[in-house]
């Protein structure tokens, strides 16, 4: 059909001197907008010496635009210009990797100019590379400019070059099928989605790595914080024994400082007795002097009148009656001295008398009070045996909690070992690597395990072998090899299960997936065994670069499952190297030219270009395997459980053995405080009654025979009064005046009466005065003593000189100080307990103390860093939950929009197909993907598009179909597809390119490339297409040879009959 003339093919071959016919039709936005172009649709396309063109232009229509031509003339060169004209990447087509490549040969440069629909007025875009330098020159509206200007304003109009889904080459379509279903989401999103929803998807990827990253630091603060909690639990014993040995160091500190206190106290007491019994002695000094002045005075009277009587008789009385008066008055002297001695002894019996029976009456007092708290021993034995056993205990006590502190290490160690164990098989009770990896695969893919689960419940009704998914019945014989195992077969086949005939496949996934619902993944071994297929080239003449295996030699695995991965993924012959085949890696892949090889910690992919025979290749880091390692010691757990149970038994016996040493100190605690009160009263009581025992006994010693002194005294008077009667005698004799000699004997005898009174109370007094004199003195020393314990008091307590109070911080140290005993035996009695006690402490360090508060701090300082992170975890938690209800809906919705299109697309070719949103787990962003599921038989079941399990032809109608369900959705300007027909057969390319015509020509679709090589006979047209006739090449008719008109001409002469 002919086509209109604005739209008419200019596109010709020219050579150097050649110039154009015809000028190239005008870029108005108005022109633009009339003939139904899209924002950033292609209105011109203009190449110059760029591949196989020397200068060509192309006038593409605003909808389907099929470009036609056989192979070589250079159609793919019109899609290399359009990617490289908006700034593409050489990657992109899959050519060559350098832009000079792309300059025709024999020209030192060439150039793109592309022509792009703008409303505000048209963008033009134009490219020059220079093959000397491989540097391109950019110019936006015919003004130079960068390339990333020229991104940005591509960007800007939505057009993604990068994008499979909006750009697919011809070396690229194979690929298409390749994607995995998160790149095709990802794809998918940047062509068709609104610009928010890729933002949305990647902020939600990044805040989710974020929230896992803020999870596993949690789980390591929370796990380092309990392991610090465990290790002070661990020390917790020792800290509160070293706070308990000085609160009794403290408490001894407290008793030694209040014993002086209490020897001072006790000497002042007895320094005011001793004061209060001088005063009464000295009050009792005054009234005997008081009393004694009478009779003094009464002395003295008499002797004034005696005076004269005896002056008189001295005047009358001869020398020799003086004598003898004398005499009589030596006598009289001499019998008043008789008797103040008997008086005096009188006084003193009566008096030791009196002290004798107050003293006996002490002693019986005493011994009434020491026999009612009844006849015993001495306890002193008894108390050091019961200190000699609470040192023994204590030293048990420390010994055990020594070994129960070794014990709590054993255990936490073991703990720690059997831990390391259940990780791996993450729960307690597995016993084997089966189950191990069962559990595994229940966690991981929940479907899979219950489709697995049906399959050992009906296993009979299968005809041919089935196996359970590869990663159970795969047995890797050197589990550090797992890692190249997993990285070489995908995830999805790992978890497949494989089938050795056909029917029973179909049977299987109609009930799985059909019937339950199940997402599971299925294969089919091939017919011909390939388990046993030989390697490429021998193992041995890889030795040399490093290499130790091939993959198939690292595990075993059943043989219809073997040779699903020798045929699929070609384990036969990739082989596995080491850090010696890294460090000559580009010896190896220069001199052997393989595909795929294995270093010990890297894949490297090795591929070769189709154009320019360059070798590219590739690496990627090993991940750690996470299905095939799940190995269990079932040995050691065994050994580590029962050391568990034999510790706990033994720190069951040492808790035993605690709590019996425990009562045992209890008891000898409150059996030596009875006894050293026992002790100290029974001390004081039986020191008392020796003392006054022994003052008795010297008292009773003392004993005066006031009998036989009176019995002397009266013979001595009676002698004396015999001497006295005969000096009278001699004396009367010579008296003249016998009334003088009467009244002056009369008077003495008075006198001498009197003087014996005076004596008497005389000698009182001097009894008195001695008794006050030795108080005096006992006061004086007493005061010396009480100075002395004062001063040694003060130094103790670090007094100031001149405090005689006890220092108020020591009343307010808990009241302490006032709780202490008041008396110098209980507190020598609480000294020795608390020395025993802090005694018993033993191998206790400041540096754990130190340590213990240490971590405490730190604890405190984790558990502050630990609620910081968790609230910032929250938030991460907020903010996932807002932007996944602004990313998911709509993408739902949209992939829904894609299904409806998507099956209308397979349901006219009589096919079924559809499009999913999918998703391992909710919260993993980065795992969700789109997945494609068709079937192109009734009798078989829906499949997921994959590179192995569709045809080449099948895979190429899914992809178009795809593409064609983005159209009417589409946010791009334009889309390219190149050669996708090739693999069709001839009914599904008639119905793909049916679908095709009636999608890309719609209302409200955007501008399509499509490029084939062939057309089919009597295929449907539509008038929005535009056809583009590529006649190129050294043998072509020249341009201004050409008439379109004679072509048509004739053409139309060969269908007349």
């Amino acid at each position: 059909m002919d086509l209109p003339q604005k739209r008419k093919r200019i596109s010709y071959e020219l050579t150097n001197s050649q110039t154009s016919s015809r000028e190239a039709a005008p870029s108005s936005s108005t022109n633009g907008q009339a003939g139904g172009f899209v924002e950033g649709s292609i209105l011109r396309i203009t190449m110059r010496n760029f591949l196989t063109y020397d200068h060509s232009e192309v006038f593409p229509g605003p909808k389907l635009n099929m470009i036609v031509g056989a192979n070589g003339t250079g159609k793919s060169s019109i899609v290399c210009a359009i990617c490289l004209g908006l700034a593409g990447k050489t990657a992109v087509l899959g050519r060559g990797d350098k832009v000079g490549l792309y300059v025709k040969r024999g020209c030192s440069k060439g150039s793109v100019e592309i022509e792009l629909y703008r409303a505000s007025g048209n963008l033009i875009i134009t490219r020059e590379i220079q093959v000397e330098n491989n540097q391109s020159t950019w110019m936006l509206n015919k003004k130079h400019t960068s390339q990333k200007a020229v991104e940005e304003a591509v960007k800007e109009l939505h057009i993604q070059v990068g994008n499979l889904c909006q750009f697919l080459p011809q070396e690229k379509v194979g690929e298409f099928a390749k994607m995995s279903k998160i790149e095709l989401l990802e794809a998918t999103e940047k062509s068709v989605g609104p610009p928010e929803m890729y933002e949305f998807h990647c902020e939600l990827k990044t805040f989710r790595s974020k929230e896992r990253d803020l999870e596993n630091v949690c789980k390591e603060k929370a796990n380092f914080l309990e392991k610090a909690r465990q290790r002070n639990e661990r020390n917790k014993l020792d800290v509160e024994r070293y706070y308990m040995k000085k609160r009794h160091l403290d408490r001894i500190q407290m008793l030694e400082k209040k014993k002086p206190w209490v020897e001072y106290e006790t000497a002042r007491k007895e320094l005011e007795g001793v004061k209060k019994e001088r005063e009464e002695m000295k009050k009792k000094l005054k009234s005997l002097k008081e009393a004694q002045e009478p009779l003094l005075r009464k002395i003295r009277s008499v002797e004034s009148q005696l005076q004269p009587i005896e002056q008189q008789m001295k005047e009358d009385a001869t020398q020799k009656c003086k004598q003898k008066h004398d005499q009589l008055e030596y006598r009289n002297k001499e019998v008043d001295d008789i008797r103040q001695d008997l008086s005096l002894k009188q006084t003193e019996e009566a008096d030791r008398q009196k002290r004798i029976g107050h003293t006996q009456l002490m002693i019986k007092d005493l011994q009434k009070e020491l026999q009612n708290m009844g006849s015993m021993e001495d306890v002193t034995p008894q108390i050091e045996a019961v200190n000699a056993e609470l040192r023994k205990i204590q030293e048990e006590k420390a010994k055990l909690e020594g070994e129960m502190s070794d014990l709590r290490r054993d255990k936490d160690e073991a703990f720690g070992e059997l831990n390391l164990i259940n990780d791996r098989i993450f729960i307690f009770g597995l016993d084997d690597m089966m189950k191990v990896k069962e559990d595994k695969l229940r966690t991981r893919f929940r479907d899979t395990y219950t489709a697995l689960k049906w399959l050992r419940d009906n296993r009979d009704r299968f005809e041919g072998n089935v196996y359970e998914p590869m990663m159970l019945v795969i047995n890797v014989r050197d589990s550090r090899h797992a890692k190249y195992i997993e990285s070489h077969i995908p995830l999805n086949d790992l978890r497949a299960f494989v089938f050795q005939r056909q029917e029973d496949m179909e049977k299987f996934m109609t009930e799985v997936r059909d019937t339950q619902r199940l997402r599971v993944n299925t294969v089919i071994a091939p017919e011909e065994s390939c388990s046993r297929r030989p390697p490429s080239r021998p193992l041995e003449t890889l030795k040399p670069y490093g290499f130790f295996s091939y993959l198939r030699e690292l595990f075993d695995a059943p043989e219809e499952v073997m040779s699903y991965l020798c045929y699929q993924y070609k384990v036969n012959d990739v082989p596995v190297g080491t850090e010696k085949t890294k460090s000559m890696i580009e010896m190896v892949i220069r001199e052997l030219q393989m595909r795929m090889i294995y270093t010990a910690e890297e894949k490297y992919t090795v591929k070769k270009s189709n154009y320019s025979s360059n070798v590219v290749s590739s690496n990627s880091a090993l991940r750690p395997s996470q299905f095939l390692t799940m190995t269990v010691d079932a040995d050691e757990r065994r050994q580590l459980e029962e050391q568990l149970r034999s510790i706990d038994q033994r720190m069951a016996a040492i808790r035993e053995q605690q709590a019996k040493l425990d009562r045992r100190d209890n008891e000898l605690r409150a059996n030596k405080k009875k006894l050293s009160e026992l002790k100290g009263k029974k001390r004081q009581l039986e020191q008392k009654i020796s003392t006054k025992q022994d003052s008795l006994r010297q008292m009773e010693q003392n004993e005066i025979n006031l009998q036989a002194i009176e019995e002397e005294t009266n013979a001595k008077i009676a002698a004396v009064n015999n001497k006295k009667v005969a000096i009278m005698e001699e004396y009367l004799g010579h008296m003249q005046k016998v009334y003088l000699a009467l009244q002056s004997a009369g008077l003495s005898a008075e006198k001498t009466k009197l003087e014996t009174d005076c004596r008497d109370s005389s000698a009182e007094l001097k009894r008195a005065e001695v008794v006050y004199t030795k108080l005096d003195q006992v006061k004086n020393n007493l005061l010396t003593t009480c100075k002395t314990l004062m001063r040694r008091a003060s130094e103790i307590c670090n007094m100031t000189p001149g405090e005689t109070a006890v220092p108020e911080e020591l009343h307010q140290v808990s009241s302490a100080f006032s709780q202490l005993p008041d008396t110098l035996d209980e507190i020598d009695a609480m000294l020795n307990e608390e020395k025993t006690r802090a005694e018993c402490f033993t191998g206790l360090s400041d540096a754990v103390v130190e340590e213990y508060n240490r971590r405490e701090r730190e604890i405190q300082n984790m558990e502050k860093e630990l609620d910081d992170k968790t609230n910032a975890l929250t938030t991460y938690r907020q903010n996932i939950a807002e932007a996944k209800e602004r990313w998911l809906n709509p993408l739902k919705q949209l992939v829904d929009q894609i299904n409806e299109r998507f099956s209308d697309f397979f349901r006219s070719m009589q096919c079924a197909g559809e499009v999913d949103l999918h998703s391992e787990n909710e919260e993993e962003y980065d795992k969700y993907g789109i997945r494609i599921r068709v079937k192109f038989r009734s009798s078989t079941q829906l499949h997921e598009l994959t590179p192995h399990h569709q045809s080449g032809g099948e895979r190429s109608v899914s992809t178009m179909l795809y593409l064609m369900s983005l159209q009417e959705l589409n946010r791009c300007p334009f889309r390219v597809v190149d050669e996708i027909n090739q693999g069709m057969d001839p009914v599904n390319e008639r119905r793909v390119f049916d679908i095709v015509v009636r999608t890309a020509c719609g209302v409200n679709t955007s501008q399509y490339f499509f490029i084939t090589p062939k057309l089919l006979q009597n295929l449907k047209y539509a008038e929005q297409m535009t056809i583009l006739c590529v006649h190129n090449g050294p043998y072509m008719l020249p341009p201004h040879k050409w008439s379109e008109k004679a072509f048509i001409r004739r053409a139309k002469r060969r269908q007349i009959p």
